[in-house]
């Protein structure tokens, strides 16, 4: 079950239409309101949200979400007029695991969908791997990031990212390679949510500046690291 809430009604007719034609079981909910009362009686496996919302905003209703023990981890995708890098940015840092701007095109909205529902599907692998860089420490079975002795809280996408990092050390990866292996769609030449994620994730793990800038290429860790 995927809910969105999305109070432009064309918008929102359309996207529950298309994903329940496409196999994909779609409620839409023009008020926050209706979607609360919805998640009481039933949870969904993904939440697709707006920002500019009445009664309460986007990014208030993905905070309470992923305060939630109940939707700590159910997968979130923002679908915002709003393109801004700082409301990207609050939005990711905040937990959303995918930001698609309007206007979108459905068929890549559907991609998008379903590539998230593919990365957040825990696979259970690598149940004794561990990462030490210097003062980083990265568990992935337990979903442990340490710098030094402070535990450092990373949205899903930036674990998964750090982690892919981690496992190519001294490789350099591409945005494309990173965006079909972290999100699981091509690079369109104009997409910077590798950017974003990874000027997040550097801020969040200072002093450790692990993640190089490889410059018209992409991003790579390098350094001893010990598994």
């Amino acid at each position: 079950m995927i809910y969105l809430v999305e109070d432009d009604n064309s918008i929102r007719e359309l996207v529950v239409y298309t994903l329940n034609s496409s196999g994909m079981k779609t409620v839409g909910f023009a008020k926050p309101s209706d979607f609360w009362a919805a998640m009481e009686n039933e949870l969904p496996t993904m939440i697709l949200l707006d920002i500019m919302l009445p009664e309460e905003d986007g990014l208030s209703i993905l905070k309470k979400l992923r305060q939630s023990k109940a939707t700590k981890k159910t997968p979130i995708m923002m679908l915002t007029a709003k393109g801004s890098e700082y409301d990207k940015v609050v939005g990711l840092d905040l937990g959303a695991d995918d930001y698609v701007p309007k206007p979108f095109g459905m068929m890549e909205l559907i991609a998008r969908i379903k590539a998230l529902l593919r990365r957040t599907d825990d696979g259970g692998e690598d149940e004794f791997r561990e990462y030490r860089i210097g003062q980083l420490y990265v568990c992935p079975s337990k979903h442990i990031v340490k710098v030094g002795e402070k535990n450092i809280t990373l949205t899903l996408k930036e674990f998964e990212m750090l982690c892919l990092l981690l496992e190519s050390r001294d490789i350099v990866l591409t945005r494309d390679q990173i965006l079909n292996k972290v999100w699981g769609y091509a690079f369109d030449g104009e997409n910077r949510t590798v950017d974003v994620h990874v000027r997040t994730l550097r801020n969040k793990l200072k002093p450790c500046d692990v993640i190089e800038t490889v410059r018209g290429i992409g991003y790579k860790i390098s350094g001893d690291t010990d598994k």
